[in-house]
C-alpha cells in the first residue's frame, strides 16, 4: 500500500490523523481546495501553499479534455505540469456522470460523453480512468462511479449501485496490475479509493460499504451526497455511512460543503473534504469570517475601514480594508476576486486546523461552538 493512514487522536467518533502519500503528509481532517484544471481559480500554487493547503483536488474529466493525458504525461505528470508539489487527488469523472446527464450515455462498460467543449465523443471506462490517473502520477485516485440524482426510486438507485460496484471491482484489478490497461505507466502508484453510493437508502449504503471493504481499497469515499436531498436527509446519509467504513483507512466526503456540513461530518468520523464553495463564493463577493458571512458588495461596506476578519492573517485581512475590497469587487477588478479567494481558502484551512486542535485537546465542541452559533443565527457581521 502506497498510502499510510494513522489515527493520532479521537474525540468520540471524530478522528485526528495523518495520511502519508508519495508527495507528502496530509494532516486530517483536511479540506482539499478544488483546482479543476490544475489550479484554484484566482490562486497560484505559491498562494495555495501560503494559505496552508496540504492537498489539492483536480478534475479528471476536464483534464482529459484539455490538455489531455498525453500532454500531462509528456511533461512528467500532473505535479510537474501544475507546479503543485504537494499531494493531488483526482476525481474519476463520476460527478460529470451526474452533472452532464444530458451529454452522456451510460452502459455496462462505462460512459460515453459528448464533451461540452467541441461536441466530440469521449469514452470513460473503469480501466481507462485508472490508467489515466496512474499516468498522471496522482497521489489519490478515485474509481468511476454512477451517482443518481435525488429524488430517485430505490430500484433505480440499486441498479446504479450494482453497476458502480462492478466498475469498482474492475478498477481495483486494473490498479493492482496496470499492464491490464494499455498505456498505464509502471511508476509506483499512490492509492485508489472506492466510492460508496446508494442514494438515501440506508440498506443500499450499508451493502455498498461492505462490498467495497471486501475489495480492500486504500481509502473510501461517501459519494452521491447533496444531489437534491434536503439537509436533514443529507446528514443522515453521512451519519449512516461513515461508521461502516474501516477505522484504519481514510474517509472522504465528496463535494461538500459548508463549515457546518464539515463539522457534522467530522463528528461522524470523516477525514477528507472538498468543495468549490469557498472559491466560487469569493468570486461573487461572499466571504467567510469567524463571525459569519460577509457579502462585500452591499453598500454598508463602502466606507468600512476594518479588515474583513480581524482574526485572519491572510493577505487580504493583513493589509486591506472592507471598503477597498468592496470597491474592487463592485468594479469587477480581478484583484478583488483573487484577494477574496485567498481569504476564503485560508478561512477553510484555518477552520480545519481548529477542528484538528479541538480533537487533540478533547474540546472540539467548545472550540467551534461560537462559529456554529454565528453561522446559524446571522448572515453578516453587523457590529
Amino acid at each position: 500500500m502506497s498510502l499510510r493512514f494513522d489515527v493520532l487522536a479521537t474525540a468520540s467518533a471524530a478522528r485526528r490523523g495523518q495520511l502519508r502519500t508519495p508527495h507528502g503528509v496530509i494532516q486530517t481532517p483536511a479540506f482539499m481546495p478544488v483546482g479543476t484544471l490544475g489550479a484554484v481559480k484566482g490562486l497560484d500554487a505559491e498562494g495555495l501553499e501560503a494559505a496552508g493547503a496540504s492537498v489539492m483536488l483536480s478534475n479528471l474529466y476536464h483534464l482529459r479534455l484539455r490538455p489531455g493525458i498525453d500532454a500531462i504525461e509528456a511533461v512528467g505528470g500532473l505535479h510537474r505540469f501544475t507546479g503543485w508539489r504537494r499531494p493531488i487527488l483526482t476525481d474519476s469523472g463520476g460527478f460529470q456522470v451526474f452533472s452532464l446527464a444530458t451529454l452522456r450515455k451510460i452502459d455496462e462498460d462505462g460512459v460515453t460523453f459528448r464533451n461540452h467543449v467541441d461536441g466530440d465523443r469521449i469514452r470513460f471506462t473503469p480501466r481507462d480512468v485508472v490508467a489515466w490517473q496512474r499516468r498522471m502520477g496522482v497521489d489519490i485516485a478515485m474509481v468511476l462511479d454512477e451517482c443518481p440524482p435525488w429524488p430517485v426510486t430505490e430500484a433505480v438507485a440499486e441498479a446504479a449501485l450494482d453497476r458502480t460496484l462492478r466498475w469498482a471491482e474492475q478498477s481495483r484489478v486494473a490498479w493492482e496490475d496496470p499492464r491490464l490497461v494499455p498505456g498505464a505507466s509502471e511508476v509506483e502508484p499512490g492509492g485508489l479509493f472506492g466510492i460508496v453510493q446508494g442514494s438515501a437508502f440506508r440498506p443500499l449504503r450499508e451493502r455498498a460499504a461492505q462490498a467495497l471493504v471486501d475489495l480492500e481499497f486504500d481509502g473510501y469515499a461517501i459519494g452521491g451526497v447533496s444531489v437534491g436531498e434536503d439537509l436533514p436527509l443529507r446528514r443522515e446519509v453521512v451519519a449512516w455511512t461513515a461508521p461502516t467504513l474501516p477505522a484504519d483507512r481514510p474517509r472522504y466526503l465528496m463535494g461538500l460543503g459548508t463549515p457546518l456540513d464539515i463539522l457534522h461530518a467530522v463528528s461522524c468520523g470523516v477525514d477528507l473534504f472538498d468543495c468549490v464553495l469557498p472559491s466560487r463564493n469569493a468570486r461573487h463577493g461572499t466571504l467567510f469570517t469567524r463571525r459569519g458571512i460577509i457579502r462585500i458588495k452591499t453598500a454598508r461596506y463602502r466606507q468600512d475601514p476594518r479588515p474583513v476578519d480581524e482574526a485572519c492573517t491572510c493577505p487580504l485581512c493583513s493589509r486591506y480594508s472592507r471598503a477597498f475590497l468592496h470597491h474592487l469587487v463592485r468594479t469587477g477588478e480581478i484583484t478583488g476576486r483573487m484577494l477574496a479567494t485567498a481569504h476564503n481558502i485560508r478561512f477553510y484551512l484555518d477552520f480545519m486546523q481548529d477542528l484538528r486542535e479541538g480533537i487533540e485537546l478533547g474540546s472540539l465542541t467548545a472550540r467551534v461552538g461560537d462559529l456554529v452559533r454565528q453561522y446559524g443565527d446571522r448572515i453578516d457581521d453587523g457590529d
